[in-house]
């Protein structure tokens, strides 16, 4: 996918988000995140997408953490969310593809990154809000594209969980098969042992345990959003990524 696809993506997740967090209310519950109210999604990814702008408006070079949210509720909340929604959408679509600034997972420049990830985050958390708001994932998903939603499982098996942090971890090697049943090439051979998981774009060898289905459900059951759709083999590593896949 280009990169002008993703800020798209991430402009009009963004207003979806913030539309349907308006109709659930502050205090909703997010069931997809039970410890959240809308809030704090509103809070944590309005953040997010601040501490990116500044990456990429200032070409910032290394990491620093997110400052923390203002302590602002309702209208004002809002407003804020979509103040820094927008600016980091406009920032994007003005940065010079030669941009550098920090980034954390491989890319092919960090425009790419950075506008591949935060409209991966802006929809995962969309799902979130709309899930105050009382529609499920599985109404969600099929507003995805499968080519999107193939992307975002990469860079969750690719990107994220290539890192030393991923806590996926086995005793003894195993092997779990990811395949999207409605995407060409979209199958991931994901090795698992006691350091962090080594995952290739290919159906390469055996498998001890293959998770299948729509691109879109994949994508949302990986981010812990609705649970893993088809498992054949031995379904302990689907419970095993249920239980410790979960990124900080």
């Amino acid at each position: 996918m280009e990169t002008a696809e993703f800020i798209h993506i991430l402009d009009r997740e963004g207003r979806s988000l913030a539309a349907a967090a308006a109709e659930a209310g502050p205090e909703a519950k997010v069931p997809t995140c039970p410890e959240w109210q809308v809030r704090d999604l509103l809070r944590h990814t309005g953040a997010v997408h601040r501490w990116a702008t500044s990456f990429v408006a200032e070409g910032h070079p290394s990491f620093r953490p997110f400052d923390e949210p203002p302590d602002l509720d309702g209208d004002p909340l809002l407003n804020w969310f979509r103040e820094g929604h927008g600016r980091l959408v406009d920032t994007l679509s003005a940065a010079s593809p030669d941009l550098l600034c920090w980034q954390f997972l491989p890319a092919p420049s960090p425009l790419a990154f950075w506008a591949r990830r935060q409209a991966h985050e802006t929809a995962v958390h969309r799902v979130d809000a709309e899930s105050a708001r009382g529609r499920i994932p599985e109404e969600i998903a099929p507003e995805f594209t499968a080519d999107f939603a193939a992307d975002g499982v990469d860079e969750l098996l690719r990107g994220f969980h290539a890192r030393a942090g991923s806590g996926v971890r086995t005793e003894e090697p195993r092997v779990l098969r990811v395949r999207a049943t409605d995407t060409a090439d979209a199958v991931w051979t994901v090795r698992l042992s006691s350091e962090p998981p080594v995952t290739v774009r290919d159906a390469e060898g055996d498998a001890d345990c293959e998770v299948s289905g729509p691109a879109a459900l994949l994508y949302l059951s990986l981010w812990n959003r609705l649970p893993l759709p088809t498992a054949t083999g031995d379904d302990s590593l689907a419970r095993l990524w249920r239980e410790t896949s979960a990124v900080n």
